[in-house]
């Protein structure tokens, strides 16, 4: 028997029956499973952003940034309840949409879903404004004057497929800058931003019209309707797609492209103990393993430093033994031909070197779902195939990585580091310095915090626009009092 058939979209004030429908055809060979995505009309998708416009207008710029994020906690607190049915249908329904363990999934939706409880989404806002209240009422500037800060009336989100649940941030940021939301789904995971908004309006239903969940193909005539009518687009997904997207978005609206990074790791000498090791060996593992390197922040190499009792050989080994026995807990996903492909020809063409260079050695090859690739010489930072394959490159110090990274410098995002507290300042300068705009803990790198700068940037301040009642509107105001003599 056939599994149903998932509708995807989010449509206030539309008739499902007046809405055309594309099918889409997700999972793997062994496990199909189908969806539908509305393909609106041009008169639909203008009807629908002038909806959420209106209905933001009255329920969500009235509504204190305090109540917007109690909203957000109770719905947070909903996805992290196990007996609910949205949490439920979500650990059901994005393995079969990724193709993902389903333990995968749950566990990292468990530590991802986290990020977004009250207390986190409060220092989410107070990291870009000092003072919260600015986006419910002016508030008095310290230089004189009064200021202001103004969500879009229409916020467009373009997302990505790559990472199960990634639209939340997005969502969750546009929902605290009180715009309303009109978001894309990727054709290869167009549930979690469904479900999410599904629950939004069941938590809070004055909410019902402040958002919709939509799909178009790339780069058809739809994108140019949705962009002429947003006043930010906020969009994801590779640099040659972010271009094509940028072309159609008018000059007088704000545009946000979160494109292709790069991101690795450095461990220190003073993380190599015959103790501590093989534990930082199992965490760098943990970031490969996670969503199989598909994230930004995943790693592709780990420069590793001479001079400890494991030497960067032992850790390779340490962490090939770590993917390994992971394999076991969470799976790798099934790849697709072109996937299978590359991995293949990226395992090869090292086998290859390692038989012409004693300096470059492999661990796991064939049948493995991982390997691991020891070089004794510097290596360049490069993308690898992803799907949990990765570099280990022995250096003298960890500031010998800095010209290895220097050509990605556009390109760099997170670096996962395992370095003793006299190191971490230094070394944040010169990595921040070559470009690289976040410097977590090993194990954390799928992880931001709440409030970080993506690529660098705000994800609150970027969104907003600042409105500001000068001192000397002010001074002059009080010759026009009533009591002024």
């Amino acid at each position: 028997m056939s599994a149903p058939v998932f509708k995807a979209g989010y449509l206030p004030g539309l008739n499902h029956a007046d809405v055309a429908w594309h099918r889409l055809s997700l999972g793997t060979a062994d496990a199909p499973w189908q969806v539908d995505v509305p393909q609106l009309s041009t008169v639909q998708m203008t009807a629908l952003a002038q909806r959420v416009q209106q209905a933001s207008r009255t329920h969500l710029k009235t509504m204190p940034v305090s109540d917007i994020v109690r909203v957000l906690d109770r719905t947070t607190a909903r996805l992290l309840d196990p007996h609910d049915v949205y949490r439920q249908q979500l650990e059901r329904l994005l393995p079969q949409a990724t193709g993902f363990d389903a333990e995968m999934v749950r566990l990292n939706l468990h530590a991802y879903l986290q990020t977004f409880r009250g207390l986190q989404l409060q220092r989410f806002v107070a990291e870009d404004f000092a003072n919260p209240k600015v986006l419910d009422e002016f508030q008095p500037r310290t230089q004189g004057g009064w200021t202001r800060a103004l969500g879009p009336e229409l916020l467009v989100h373009v997302w990505a497929g790559n990472v199960p649940a990634l639209p939340m941030w997005s969502f969750v940021s546009g929902l605290l800058v009180k715009a309303g939301s009109m978001g894309k789904v990727a054709s290869a995971e167009p549930v979690f931003a469904t479900l999410f908004a599904r629950l939004l309006a069941e938590v809070e239903p004055r909410w019902a019209d402040c958002f919709a969940v939509v799909w178009w193909p790339s780069g058809e005539a739809h994108e140019r309707t949705a962009f002429a009518l947003a006043d930010v687009v906020l969009a994801y997904g590779g640099n040659a797609a972010l271009q094509a997207m940028q072309a159609h978005v008018p000059v007088t609206t704000r545009f946000l492209p979160h494109g292709h990074k790069l991101s690795f790791g450095m461990v220190s000498a003073a993380a190599l103990s015959v103790r501590k090791g093989p534990g930082v060996a199992r965490q760098a593992a943990l970031d490969v393993v996670r969503y199989d390197q598909q994230g930004c922040y995943s790693p592709h190499v780990f420069y590793v430093q001479r001079g400890a009792p494991v030497s960067p050989q032992d850790f390779a080994q340490h962490l090939a033994q770590e993917l390994a026995g992971l394999q076991h807990k969470l799976p790798r996903r099934v790849l697709s031909l072109e996937e299978a492909a590359q991995v293949g020809a990226w395992r090869e063409a090292h086998e290859f070197a390692s038989l012409h260079d004693d300096s470059t050695q492999l661990s796991g090859t064939g049948h493995s779902t991982s390997t691991v690739v020891y070089s004794d010489r510097h290596q360049p930072l490069t993308a690898g195939p992803l799907n949990r394959n990765v570099w280990v490159v022995a250096v003298d110090t960890l500031d010998e990585v800095l010209p290895l990274i220097a050509p990605q410098r556009d390109d760099l995002q997170t670096v996962g580091l395992a370095a003793a507290p006299e190191e971490l300042l230094h070394l944040g300068e010169c990595l921040g310095q070559a470009g690289v705009t976040r410097i977590c803990a090993l194990g954390a790198m799928t992880s931001p915090e709440a409030g970080w700068h993506h690529d660098g940037r705000f994800s609150l301040l970027d969104l907003v626009r600042m409105v500001d009642i000068e001192a000397s509107t002010e001074r002059e105001a009080e010759r026009f009092t009533s009591y002024e003599v």
